[in-house]
């Protein structure tokens, strides 16, 4: 697997108020993982690229969130 750089995670707020997060790694392989609060979810994604990436060599040294935000309002 080549190093890469940066790693970029698309981020939504469900219902509830936890948040997912999940990031294209390549044509066949994505991470997601959730958390219940920002901090949280920085530690999740930190455990799941760990896991994913069995080489620390490997592993992004960047993580850029990128948060999408629907706003519905009443006409």
């Amino acid at each position: 697997m080549r190093n890469m750089q940066e790693i970029v995670f698309i981020v939504e707020q469900e219902e509830d108020g936890g948040f997912v997060a999940e990031a294209k790694v390549n044509d066949n392989e994505q991470i997601i993982t959730e958390g219940d609060n920002i901090e949280e979810l920085k530690s999740m994604i930190r455990e799941a690229l760990e896991c994913h990436f069995e080489n620390s060599e490997d592993m992004p040294k960047t993580v850029r969130l990128h948060f999408i935000k629907d706003e519905v309002f009443v006409i």
